[in-house]
């Protein structure tokens, strides 16, 4: 998959479109210093506007292989295109994760995208975490490596909240002791 193409279409079909959405998962992670390797590239888009999203994914050349109230799916015939994903949102939670997102610049200042801010990286990967066991590990690891890069500037309150609306209040306030000392 070459990123820097698939954003550029993506990124101006979305604009051009109006789409709201803000990058997330493991490309987002790298824009905010936490590299890992990724395979795709995922997206929070707006529910309602999940069917501009269909029409521009489609005329990139790419399937729909999943789509549920939640998530769709899309994978490419063509090598260079790859897999993108798309979290749906339509939730207040998520809804305001959309209003959070911050413009970044990537690519080597080539093109500009919004990506969800950390604290709402770390609330998806807490959700992650708790649906999916198996994705513990690496998904903490992911997580504290937010939380080393960028503790004095997090809200932690935010961060908090995620912990708690999951049932990991302890889990939460040990990393905000750990990572700032509070």
């Amino acid at each position: 998959m070459d990123f820097e193409t698939v954003l550029e279409k993506v990124l101006t079909a979305f604009e051009k479109a109006g789409i709201r959405y803000a990058l997330m998962g493991g490309f987002a992670l790298g824009v905010w210093g936490v590299h890992r390797a990724t395979v795709d590239v995922d997206f929070l888009i707006d529910r309602d506007d999940l069917e501009k999203a269909h029409r521009i994914m489609s005329d990139l050349t790419y399937q729909c292989l999943h789509h549920t109230e939640n998530v769709s799916q899309y994978v490419s015939p063509l090598n260079i295109f790859g897999e993108v994903d798309f979290l749906h949102a339509f939730r207040s939670a998520s809804r305001r994760m959309l209003e959070r997102a911050e413009e970044k610049k990537i690519c080597g200042g080539k093109l500009t995208i919004r990506v969800l801010i950390p604290e709402d990286l770390v609330g998806l990967k807490v959700q992650a975490m708790v649906n999916d066991k198996s994705r513990w590990t690496n998904d903490l690891a992911d997580i504290e490596g937010i939380m080393a890069l960028h503790k004095a500037a997090l809200d932690w309150s935010i961060i908090e909240e995620y912990f708690a609306l999951f049932g990991l209040e302890e889990m939460g306030q040990e990393l905000r002791r750990r990572y700032c000392g509070t």
